[in-house]
């Protein structure tokens, strides 16, 4: 009788835990980031502005979701999603680990080994958990929910364990009982982001007998004159990069450039945006669109705009909300105190609860639920509410007070309700409307989305000690709620097209 893991494939397990680990690496390793940053050297911290620190987040969050493009592509040309998956998460864990040396050149290298890594990694083994199943086997969106609740479970636990080890005083007294300077105890937590991609990695190579043939071979290989094309296109991009890094290096030794990170961070921007409207540009461009193909084009655009603006605002948990819960926020919960980075375990749990209501809904509702449209401009109003919520809190913070825990766990609950009526439907919409013949282009766009909405979203919390709390809130709150009013104009039209599919 074939193993089987609750009435799914067995290797379903498998990805599973290697997704449940390597979100524990990642949200572990968010929690505390922004905090690291901006702590004082005196405290074990980088003693980074908000300014500085905010570009760095966001332009690391912003990368870990592009770099899933040439990610994916590697994998579908020359690794396979099976090895790109373990390729991934070698890096990543590494980059944990040099996260855990207490060095500033080792802080920038890890950010860059884990943003490369989770560019192999995450969209690849997504990939796999669909190549588990037949195509006509009806449990593959339930395989997939089972590997969502995955994610959920690492984003809840890691911040509680990586943030009681980075920053409770119970662990930093351990430390100064064991002869261990307290102030290290930032690197104990980024270690045990370490050691739960290593846990991940263990088990996925323990699991790998599971998998069968799935991710074992790139698709997209092709022909063998296919493969010689993607091994041209590889040396060039190779030695292009090998080039420009070499000139990079030269000037830089030569004193006639400084790398900062703010450089970084803008060039990051720039180049995220001239992807974009380059993408879009070609699209709109090219003749081999028809009049009804050009309209829907328009609407992605549409919704690509709207998701951008529903991520900047919701990926603030990492950044802003990180920082108002550390500096503004009384964290004793019945005597007890808590880390600031705790707050960060609040989301996935809502996910957990709240999902199975909202699929309950949909289908109560019937014929009256929501189109995807429609869906979008709720998520856009409810993840603006939760900051229009925290503009008298943030009011009563001004004065150098410290407000009640119960307005970000209710800005929490806001903006979850946001994703749960947005993010499900994102890709659902954007296939729907696109041909055929550039879905799978559609399905990266996706990802382009939530890298720019991330890195804007980290210019926003740059504004953190620039701007007054009240006016940074209301302005990132307001700015998300007309954004979902001007989407509720585009309803009616837009769900026309999604219904006659052009």
């Amino acid at each position: 009788m074939a193993l089987s893991f609750f009435g799914h494939p067995r290797g379903l397990a498998t990805l599973f835990f290697t997704e449940l680990w390597e979100r524990f690496s990642y949200y572990g390793m968010r929690a505390l980031l922004i905090l690291f940053m901006t702590a004082p050297l005196a405290a074990g911290g980088l003693g980074f502005d908000t300014g500085r620190a905010g570009i760095i987040y966001g332009t690391y969050v912003g990368m870990v979701y592009f770099t899933a493009l040439p990610g994916g592509w590697l994998a579908d040309r020359f690794l396979g999603q099976r090895r790109a998956t373990l390729y991934g998460g070698v890096l990543i864990m590494l980059g944990h680990i040099c996260l855990a040396v207490p060095a500033l050149a080792t802080f920038y290298a890890g950010l860059v080994l884990i943003i490369c890594g989770t560019g192999l990694l995450k969209p690849n083994i997504s990939v796999m958990v669909g190549q588990l199943y037949q195509d006509e086997d009806h449990r593959r969106d339930a395989g997939f929910s089972v590997f969502y609740m995955g994610i959920n479970l690492g984003a809840f636990f890691a911040p509680l364990v990586c943030g009681w080890l980075a920053q409770s005083t119970q662990f930093r007294g351990i430390l100064a009982a064991a002869g261990i300077a307290p102030e290290s105890a930032w690197h104990w937590g980024f270690a045990m982001a370490a050691i739960g991609m290593f846990f991940g990695l263990l088990q996925y190579l323990a699991g790998w007998k599971y998998l069968g043939d799935a991710g074992m071979h790139p698709g997209g290989a092709g022909d063998a004159a296919s493969r010689e094309r993607n091994r041209r296109t590889l040396a060039r991009w190779g030695i292009g990069i090998a080039v420009a890094v070499a000139l990079l290096a030269g000037l830089v030794a030569a004193g006639t450039v400084r790398i900062t990170p703010e450089g970084v961070g803008n060039a990051v921007g720039i180049a995220l945006l001239a992807v974009t409207f380059g993408f879009f540009g070609r699209l709109f461009t090219s003749g081999e669109w028809t009049p009804a193909e050009r309209k829907r084009l328009v609407t992605i655009v549409v919704l690509f705009v709207a998701s951008v603006i529903f991520w900047a605002v919701y990926e603030q948990a990492g950044s802003t909300l990180n920082l108002f819960a550390e500096r503004n926020t009384d964290n004793r919960i019945f005597g007890f105190s808590i880390p600031a980075s705790w707050y960060q375990s609040l989301p996935p749990i809502y996910v957990i609860l709240l999902a199975p209501v909202f699929a309950w809904l949909w289908i109560r509702l019937g014929d009256r639920e929501p189109t995807s449209p429609a869906k979008f401009v709720l998520g856009l109003v409810f993840v603006g509410l939760g900051f229009v919520l925290l503009v008298p809190a943030a009011g009563l913070a001004a004065g150098g007070g410290r407000v009640s825990p119960a307005w970000l766990v209710l800005t929490y609950l806001l903006h979850v309700i946001g994703e749960l009526c947005l993010s499900p439907v994102g890709l659902s919409a954007t296939t729907k409307l696109a041909p055929a013949r550039v879905v799978g282009l559609m399905m990266g766009v996706w990802f382009v989305s939530l890298a720019v909405g991330n890195y804007l979203g980290g210019l926003a919390a740059a504004q953190y000690e620039a701007i007054s709390l009240p006016m940074l809130f209301g302005g990132i709150g307001g700015f998300a709620i007309v954004a979902g009013l001007v989407l509720a104009l585009l309803v009616k039209p837009i769900g026309r097209m999604l219904a006659r599919g052009g």
